[in-house]
């Protein structure tokens, strides 16, 4: 979870200080003193009096300095950064409720000009809608096609393959049962298609009833979000906490840092053993902040939370493979 902590031994230290500073803690950013949140800041910023660090730890009082002085650090690990060229996406909206608006004009805040957004919905208004409510697209063209999303004959036409991201969202006019059937047959059907087509198809659908998560993970999509769940954890942790607000506002916001998965390659060498400072240094060696990482071998075992690790033990040793991600924060 996130948490604030002072620390008053680290005032006056730089935030990269604080970032090695905990072995079992993972420090994202600096609320500073007059309110104002941080996150991924500029390496040479200075703890302040009165600032605190945001980290991601097991509990509260888990964030503990470690003391430790030398880190094992292994330079002869460092990777040549890699370049990410910049290119339009094609992306593929299946589906309509009430926040497909907001999604595609968040969408034209992170794409790449020139991307172009297909849209299918059983909705005769919808490209009314979309004009109404997304007036000023500027990097992306959108097409808006009727139809219904679970028609196996029109998913054919679209070439669901040739897209760069799917995602697959639950009408809001319908039952959350029979939203999510018709979700479940869509993703049945997209799998299908894959496998006769040899390709892997990335999906991120939606979800209406949590326990529905199970019957759709045998279409092994991408990933689920159960949109009321989704909310109520954020609530839970805000009641908790009213300052994290200000943390997800900035996370979500297009402006400053995101969390982005990035190729492993372009920090540390595959196939040796290193630790997780190492990729710390190598992440703040390109201005991020490494958070985690994710192991390609587990993306499909849901006992090893897909590859995903979050916060890990710095001090514990990995071994890359090709195709394992780096979590950072970065600002692209």
């Amino acid at each position: 979870e996130l948490y604030f902590k002072e620390e008053p031994a680290l005032v006056g230290k730089k935030f990269v200080d604080a970032m090695f500073a905990y072995e079992d803690s993972a420090v994202m950013g600096v609320g500073k003193s007059d309110g104002r949140v941080l996150l991924n800041p500029p390496m040479e910023t200075l703890i302040e009096p009165g600032d605190r660090l945001i980290a991601i730890s097991e509990d509260d009082d888990t964030i503990l300095l470690s003391g430790k002085k030398d880190y094992g650090v292994d330079p002869t690990a460092f990777a040549t950064p890699q370049a990410h060229p910049v290119k339009a996406e094609r992306a593929l909206i299946l589906g309509w409720n009430r926040r497909v608006p907001t999604m595609v004009n968040e969408l034209d805040k992170y794409v790449a000009p020139g991307s172009h957004l297909t849209l299918v919905s059983h909705r005769e208004d919808g490209e009314a809608l979309l004009a109404r409510y997304c007036p000023s697209l500027s990097r992306q063209s959108v097409n808006y096609i009727v139809g219904d999303a679970t028609d196996r004959e029109l998913l054919d036409q679209l070439e669901v393959d040739q897209f760069d991201h799917l995602i697959l969202v639950c009408d809001d006019d319908r039952a959350p049962q029979q939203a999510d059937s018709r979700t479940l047959v869509t993703l049945l059907h997209l799998r299908d298609i894959a496998l006769k087509m040899h390709k892997s198809i990335s999906v991120v659908s939606e979800m209406l009833d949590v326990r529905n998560r199970e019957l759709a993970e045998v279409t092994r999509a991408d990933d689920f979000i159960v949109s009321d769940k989704l909310v109520s954890l954020m609530l839970s942790q805000l009641s908790e906490n009213k300052e994290l607000k200000a943390v997800f506002e900035d996370l979500f916001s297009p402006e400053g840092s995101e969390i982005y998965l990035k190729p492993v390659e372009g920090y540390v060498a595959t196939g040796t053993p290193v630790n997780f400072y190492t990729v710390l240094l190598a992440s703040a060696r390109q201005k991020q902040v490494a958070i985690g990482y994710r192991q390609v071998a587990d993306a499909k075992d849901a006992t090893k939370s897909y590859g995903v690790v979050v916060n890990p033990d710095k001090a514990e040793l990995v071994t890359f493979a090709p195709g394992d991600k780096i979590i950072v924060l970065a600002e692209d």
